[in-house]
């Protein structure tokens, strides 16, 4: 079976985070989109000081109740620096599907390291970063390349799988871009199926691209975060938010884990990870708790921002670590966030349809896949195209179908007359 890989001429390729690093001469370290993150190299001993986000969520006050132990976070982005001190016994071997070899604990960009520092990141006796769920583990997926993007979403579905697969209880998605991908909603289906939290980032504005929430964030069942400023409860400037809102978080003036040190980041990329942190803290204290109960437990217990009840802004509101972890509540049978009806890819509602352009345009950051480890996928999994081709071949049989019976139909009704 042919293996469609879908790459456009007009439409760039699929981007990253949007992450710049600004060293000493004021030039650009790393740049990946224009329009999203301004950061610049942090001083060690004013690390811990700026570390705002763990005020603002009460950090020290959840942990009394749970720091994350036992529970694996799959950070499906631009791999993770295994070696950088601040995250030093927290990343599991994982997978690196950019180069095809691997164990996805090198990361040439720095995005995944700055996620999974802001989740697991431990500098116990050190002025360094320290993640919201410290005794977490991290599992590395990559399918950022070294400029910080991919070309086809099936590598993120790929990864998706595969860190379901080899033990991920919440993953975490700082990517996404405007169009669907039948592929990835098939692998985020699956990973709802075994049990797993799915959280997106809902995506940063950029010139001239849609300002729709992105795709995976959109996906029903996802948790889409979006970013807040700093010490304030006003949105982050450079948010995308909409109806498939869910969440706010810490989006600007964070410090983050890079190779080699610390820098300061924005970016809804990193408002996402202090949600799959919060949902990590929650798995530790009850592992027998359902994925469907965690997500409820998630956006019932969230600081309502904005107008009342959900909305297009802020969603639910900030998430809350503290009232997540003590808030007295029912469990619940599914997902509250799953509104496709059943049955779907995997029970969980069907995929979304292909869009015009094939369905993978947009920018986008993270994912990732083992060789040689293609549970429930696949050895040449089919493309966007392939599934329209076979949808477009079902209509044409349909309609034909139809038109037959009508004309049966028209002729008995002469005969009888």
């Amino acid at each position: 079976m042919r293996l469609w890989s879908l790459r456009w001429g007009a439409v760039p390729r699929f981007v990253g985070a949007a992450l710049v690093a600004v060293g000493a001469t004021g030039a650009p370290a790393i740049a990946a989109t224009p329009a999203q993150a301004a950061s610049t190299v942090q001083r060690r001993d004013t690390v811990r000081e700026d570390q705002w986000q763990l005020t603002e969520l009460r950090a020290t006050h959840a942990w009394r109740y749970a720091t994350g132990s036992n529970v694996t976070v799959a950070v499906i982005d631009s791999g993770v620096d295994g070696s950088h001190p601040d995250l030093a016994g927290q990343v599991l071997p994982g997978i690196d599907l950019v180069t095809g070899s691997g164990d996805g604990r090198t990361d040439p960009v720095g995005h995944g390291t700055t996620v999974a520092g802001l989740i697991a990141g431990r500098n116990d006796d050190r002025d360094g970063v320290m993640g919201l769920a410290p005794q977490a583990k991290i599992l590395p997926v990559r399918v950022l390349d070294a400029d910080n993007r991919y070309d086809d979403a099936l590598i993120v579905a790929k990864g998706v799988r595969w860190a379901v697969d080899n033990g991920a209880e919440v993953i975490n998605l700082s990517l996404g871009g405007s169009g669907n991908s039948p592929a990835l909603a098939a692998a985020i289906d699956y990973a709802f199926a075994r049990d797993v939290v799915v959280i997106a980032c809902t995506g940063n504005v950029a010139p001239d691209a849609p300002a729709e929430v992105w795709y995976p964030a959109r996906e029903p069942g996802v948790i889409a975060v979006t970013g807040l400023e700093r010490e304030t409860e006003g949105l982050w400037s450079g948010s995308i938010t909409g109806p498939a809102t869910v969440l706010a978080a810490p989006a600007n003036g964070l410090v983050g884990a890079r190779p080699g040190g610390t820098w300061k980041v924005q970016g809804t990329s990193f408002a996402a990870p202090l949600v799959s942190a919060t949902a990590a803290l929650v798995r530790a204290k009850w592992p027998e708790m359902t994925a469907g109960t965690v997500v409820n437990r998630l956006i019932k217990t969230a600081d309502d921002l904005g107008a009342v009840g959900r909305d297009d802004r802020f969603g639910y509101g900030l998430v809350d670590p503290v009232a997540a972890l003590t808030v007295g509540m029912s469990t619940v049978e599914r997902n509250p966030l799953d509104n496709n009806a059943p049955p779907g890819v995997a029970g969980f509602g069907a995929a979304p349809g292909i869009e015009a352009a094939g369905g993978t345009s947009g920018n986008h950051q993270t994912g990732g896949q083992a060789p040689g480890s293609n549970a429930g996928w696949s050895a040449e999994p089919v493309g966007e195209v392939e599934e329209s081709r076979r949808g477009l071949l079902a209509g044409g049989l349909i309609a034909l179908g139809v038109i037959v019976a009508g004309a049966f139909t028209v002729r008995r009704f002469f005969r009888t007359r």
